[in-house]
């Protein structure tokens, strides 16, 4: 995979999260390289989800 298709599969992942979740915002959704952890661990604290809720509302169509 592609710079180019990460790129597009992050923009569809967060039109899905904030579909799902109307108080997220783009900072809140802001993602750089290696700070995965660092960014699904906000959105833990802010929606009160787990990791594996976060990954399941992701990946759900």
């Amino acid at each position: 995979m592609n710079t180019t298709e990460l790129k597009g599969n992050w923009n569809e992942q967060k039109g899905k999260l904030k579909q799902k979740f109307a108080n997220l915002t783009d900072d809140d959704l802001m993602y750089a390289e290696g700070k995965k952890d660092e960014m699904l661990g906000k959105l833990q604290k802010k929606l009160g989800k787990t990791k594996e809720e976060l990954h399941k509302v992701m990946s759900e169509q």
